[in-house]
Order: C-alpha cells, then structure tokens, then sequence
C-alpha cells in the first residue's frame, strides 16, 4: 500500500544514529510537527572511515528501515550542511528533527546545519540522545565532571530515563514530494549479521534468557556465546541502550550487563566534555612517552594486521574482526595491549585499524578503551598493567576453543599448548609464525619507557 500523500506541515527526520521506529525521541518529535519525510545524507568521509563491512551492515540497517515505513526513505549526498538545508527548501520543510550527535565531528556539523537552517527560518529540534543519560548531564555537586568510572556509575544511576511511545508518523511519499532517491555504490555487500530491529531483538531475547544469569562470568570467555552482541545495534542506534535497561531485571548478571551500558555512556561524557581526546591522550604527561614510529615499526604494524604476531590469543582477535566486523572485548584488550606494550607502537595506529574493521566502531568508546589499555586514559594508575597474551589465552580461553575457531593452522594443537604453540618445537606448526617479540623483554621496555616520564 502506498503511503498517503503529503497534507499540512511537511517535517523532516533526519536519520543519523536512530536507525529505528521505536522508541525514538526524534521520530516522534518529528510526526508531532507534521508529516514526516525521513532522510539520510551519504557522508564521503563518513564513508571512507568505514571498512566494507560496516558499510554492508549499514546499508542493510537503512534498507530496512526504509521497506518498514513503505520505501519513503530519501538519501542525499552531503555534505550536509548545505544538503540539507536544500532538501528542506526543495520540499518546503519548516523543520528538521534529530537523536542529537556528541561526537567532535558530528557537534561541528550539527551547529553548521542548525546556523544554515535558521537563516532560512527552519527549526532544527535535538529531540533525542544515542545515550540514556545525556552527555554532560552526570556531575559532581560543584558541577564538574567526573573523571573516573565508578563515582560516575553511581550518580549515573540515579538519573532517569524515559522512553518514547509510538509515533504514529504519517510518512511522506518521495515521489508525491518531485524529489528522487539513490542508494550508493556497494548497496549489494552481505552484511556480517541482519540489521533489522527484529534480529536485534530476537538475538537479545533468545540469548538473556539462556545467558544473562552468567554474564559477570562469561562475558570474558570469548570461546563461549557469554555477550549480547548488542554493540552493532547500539552503534547505529537500532537498539537504544534504555530499551536494553528497561528489560534488564535484578541480579549478578543484569547489573554487570547494565555497567557495561554505563561504560559506554562514561566514555560519551569523557569526549564530550573534552572532545581533544578523541586523537590525543587524556593525561597530557603521557605525550612524553616514547613510541616507535620508523620503518621497523611500520613492518611489525603491518604483521600485526595480517593476525600473524605469532601469538594465538591476538591473531584469533585480529582474523576475528577482519572476517565478521567484530573481536570479542575481552580480546581486544589483549589486542590493544600486545599493540602498545609490546609491540610500542602509538595508540591511534590501533584505534584507527579498529575504526577500519569494525562494525561497531564508536570513536568516544573505541579510543577511550585503547587509552585506558595504553595508559593514556581514565584509569589512575593504568601502565602497569600489561597483558601477558600467552597467560591471558590460558585463563579466558583455556580449552582453545577460541583460537581454533580463528587460526585453522593451530586446530590440531592440544590444550596445553594452544597458547604457546612454540613450546612444541620441533612439533609446533609449521605454518604458524613464531612469536614476533619476546614478551617477557617487551614487557620490561614498556615499564622502562614509562619510568623515563614519571621518574619512578
């Protein structure tokens, strides 16, 4: 059936991280203001950040939304601070409705559209957040923000949330409005995993039930299904965190669960309220620390990439991500540990090869969890901590279950030795590569580089 021609205000839903009908704040303020025409502006840069398969699962998030609201979605080419301004003026919009972007970028975009669109008398509403508790919001009692988690969590538990009821939108048809609408180029791509608001769900409801009692413990298990796999969903806001709090009940597992939530949202507040660290450390006397950016570096960088560090626990990581847009996050610790501490490369080069792959890329969660593992970020005394991947393997994945799954070369080797195939000799392997650094001296360089700058 098609959707009814477009009578009285004309307002727009400019779709940006709210991939979703319900519960959305955006949505519902748009169809309050009029009939709705929803829009998605293709971003270059936008999508040259992306690799192919967050692209893919974005392409199928859009596709999908657009088949629910009766294929009334319309896409531009940006940049968006003068498509969308022209769009409205094409289609006579007063206003344009927004989930509200806290990113550096998307906040300098954000007021250039706004700035655009009230000199042509068009209102832009931020009517909803990608967070349950709004950026900026969580403070101390003299109004500063906090800087470690924990006092964080605790206040950010208090806050509350409301969710949004049905919109009830009446969608504008493209055709009725003369304007037309393309996809970009690469639409085709399978995506790792289906983007739809079902799928999410279907996935959350079938795995809590099963698992959610276990989360505290199985959560760092990457050999077992201990995650939600929530975080795709949430990144493109198919899934809104308050709806994933909304059906989280008491208990170990639920409140680990609803921490990890919060993680995401102290991370949020971090960037926005200092929006250099996004590239640049948090704790400026890091800036000193000696990292290795020559030839050689690059060389074991691009090992490193290729998941042949010889190191079982990081390669399954890094051909996890290349293969599915996703490393399981006990790992990625690992991975970014390995990368930092004992390979002594920059943070960022990590941070970008993760933007690169994975389909949950989220710059104030993913570049804040590399600087806490680097020793750079939020944690108080983090540079101690350096994750022996051999050890690290043999605790969270001691059967190797994991490992086989992503080095095929290694799924012969007995659990003993899974995590140091180079123990077996003359037996190990010949197809897997040695292990590229001796852990134990890298380890020693690492705290030797962090005593030159604190004098310890």
């Amino acid at each position: 059936m098609s959707p009814p021609k477009t009578t009285g205000p004309t307002s727009v839903w400019w779709i940006r991280r709210d991939i979703r009908l319900a519960d959305n704040g955006a949505l519902v303020s748009a169809a309050r203001a009029g009939t709705v025409v929803p829009l998605f502006v293709w971003e270059d840069d936008m999508l040259a950040a992306a690799g192919p398969l967050r692209r893919a699962f974005l392409f199928d998030a859009l596709d999908r939304l657009d088949s629910a609201m009766g294929r009334t979605l319309v896409y531009r080419n940006g940049p968006a601070e003068t498509a969308v301004p022209e769009f409205c003026a094409r289609i006579d919009a007063t206003n344009v409705h927004v989930t509200a972007d806290f990113a550096p970028r998307g906040v300098r975009r954000d007021a250039a559209v706004e700035a655009a669109l009230t000199r042509d008398s068009v209102a832009f509403v931020r009517a909803d957040t990608p967070y349950a508790v709004t950026p900026g919001t969580v403070r101390k009692d003299d109004g500063s923000p906090l800087k470690v988690f924990t006092p964080f969590y605790k206040r950010w538990l208090l806050v509350p949330w409301q969710s949004f009821p049905d919109a009830g939108a009446v969608f504008a048809d493209h055709r009725d409005l003369g304007v037309g609408t393309r996809r970009p180029t690469g639409w085709q791509a399978a995506p790792p995993m289906e983007a739809s608001e079902e799928a999410a769900w279907r996935r959350f409801d079938e795995w809590s039930a099963v698992r959610m009692g276990a989360y505290a413990d199985d959560r760092n298990s990457p050999g077992i299904d201990g995650t939600s796999m929530m975080s795709p969903y949430l990144r493109f806001g198919i899934v809104h965190p308050r709806q994933l709090l909304g059906r989280l009940a008491g208990g170990k597992g639920s409140d680990s669960f609803r921490s990890e939530i919060a993680w995401r949202e102290f991370y949020a507040d971090v960037l926005h309220h200092q929006p250099r660290t996004r590239w640049e450390n948090l704790q400026p006397k890091m800036d000193a620390m000696r990292v290795d950016t020559d030839a050689a570096a690059r060389e074991r960088f691009a090992r490193f990439r290729k998941g042949e560090t010889g190191f079982p626990i990081v390669d399954a990581g890094i051909r996890q991500m290349l293969a599915t847009g996703w490393m399981h996050n006990r790992v990625r610790m690992i991975v970014a540990s390995f990368l930092v501490k004992d390979l002594h490369l920059p943070w960022q080069w990590g941070a970008r090869f993760f933007m690169e792959h994975l389909i949950d890329f989220d710059v104030a969660s993913n570049n804040h969890g590399w600087q806490w593992t680097a020793g750079t970020g939020t944690d108080a005394a983090p540079y101690f901590r350096v994750f022996n991947p051999t050890s690290q393997g043999e605790k969270f994945d001691p059967a190797g279950d994991y490992v086989r799954a992503w080095v095929p070369e290694l799924a012969e080797v007995d659990a003993r030795h899974i995590h140091d195939p180079s123990a077996l000799g003359m037996l190990a392997p010949a197809d897997y590569p040695a292990p590229m650094v001796d852990h134990g001296a890298e380890r020693n360089e690492a705290l030797a580089r962090y005593k030159e700058i604190s004098g310890q």
